[in-house]
């Protein structure tokens, strides 16, 4: 039997610092501010971080919302370059998909640019219904798809 080559375990805020130090290079542009420390140290017993002989190779931030009791929110997630393809990304999700079923949620929701197609094929693969654009949905200027899953 194959082992997973990656070691899942719960964030902690502590981690806040190695996913900033990479998130930008990650993206190849900068993203960091859509990421403020307020969602590790508020969010992190629902978040998950992914490693590969210690180092970070994946990391997801979610949480059950606090204001719909049925429904939980990817916020951000990111598989190192060299991990991509390697299904990392799909562990991450489903792992939280399983969190979300604990805390009672049925209902998974995340947000993209609209412009981002790999972040749309990839929520379409893994069972999301995207939304057309919604322009201004994060203010003047700005203009996400919404995804929703059902669990």
């Amino acid at each position: 039997m194959t082992r997973c080559p990656y070691d899942f375990r719960p964030a902690a805020p502590a981690d806040y610092d190695a996913i900033a130090a990479v998130v930008d290079d990650w993206w190849g542009r900068p993203v960091r501010a859509a990421l403020p420390r307020l969602f590790l140290d508020h969010f992190h017993a629902t978040s998950l971080v992914a490693e590969s002989s210690g180092d970070l190779a994946g990391f997801l931030i979610g949480f059950p919302s606090p204001s719909l009791p049925g429904e939980a929110y990817i916020h951000f997630a990111g598989v190192h370059p060299a991990a991509r393809r390697s299904g990392l990304a799909r562990t991450l999700y489903e792992r939280f998909f399983a969190l979300a079923r604990e805390h009672g949620r049925h209902v998974v929701r995340a947000v993209t640019s609209s412009a981002n197609a790999t972040s749309i094929a990839f929520h379409q693969r893994m069972g999301f219904t995207v939304s057309d654009p919604v322009p201004g949905y994060n203010g003047p200027g700005t203009s996400l798809v919404t995804f929703t899953r059902a669990l």
